[in-house]
């Protein structure tokens, strides 16, 4: 797998790659790779889950062994990413879908995203989301964490709390969730432990940055 980055006007790099789970696992780490190579690790994590989820719904939806292109591409203070496929077919996230596993991948990347969406191309369509990679992302990330609990308390069902107990409830939610995280990364092949030391190094390595 290879691709090209292209210094002008912004920073841009396109990764053809063909829908397979073993070519996803190569394409997220050749994301990470591009963005650590542009000097934008901060951006790493959130980007290898979104380039997994949106290349994964490739996989699933359009087809195994279909080609597709990842587009990477760093503008200013945001990291656009761009699954690019053949297939006419529009994705939509699923509001309350328990069993619809794209709408849900695609759910996550609207609560992670600054921005989200997707057009017909020519040739198929493209998916598309960004993501900060400036400074103040300590506060985003609680403002996103609120409102990722939020929805997540709607699609389990749950109804909005009174201001006194919207605290315990997010707590409770975010405790949820966490747990679904980790059925998730065991159902599709992780060690959760890997996982959870991951996001704590992450963590203190921004909370040291900071």
């Amino acid at each position: 797998m290879s691709g090209y980055p292209v210094a002008e006007p912004r920073l841009r790099c396109v990764l053809p790659f063909e829908a397979a789970p073993a070519e996803v696992r190569q394409l997220r780490r050749a994301a990470v790779a591009q963005l650590s190579q542009w000097g934008t690790p901060v951006a790493a994590d959130e980007a290898e889950l979104l380039v997994t989820e949106l290349a994964t719904n490739v996989v699933k939806h359009v087809g195994k062994r279909a080609s597709a292109t990842l587009i990477l591409e760093w503008h200013g203070e945001r990291l656009r990413i761009e699954v690019h496929d053949k297939s006419p077919a529009m994705p939509a996230p699923n509001p309350g879908g328990s069993d619809a596993e794209c709408g849900r991948g695609l759910q996550l990347v609207a609560a992670m995203a600054l921005d989200w969406g997707a057009v017909l191309t020519a040739a198929g369509k493209a998916v598309w989301c960004e993501i900060p990679i400036d400074g103040g992302r300590a506060c985003r990330r609680i403002e996103r964490a609120v409102e990722v609990l939020e929805r997540y308390q709607v699609s389990s069902g749950g109804v909005g709390l009174p201001r006194g107990r919207r605290e315990a409830g997010l707590e409770e939610a975010a405790v949820e969730l966490i747990a679904d995280l980790l059925h998730w990364t065991i159902a599709r092949g992780h060690d959760p432990d890997d996982f959870l030391d991951r996001a704590q190094m992450h963590y203190e390595a921004e909370a040291e940055a900071a």
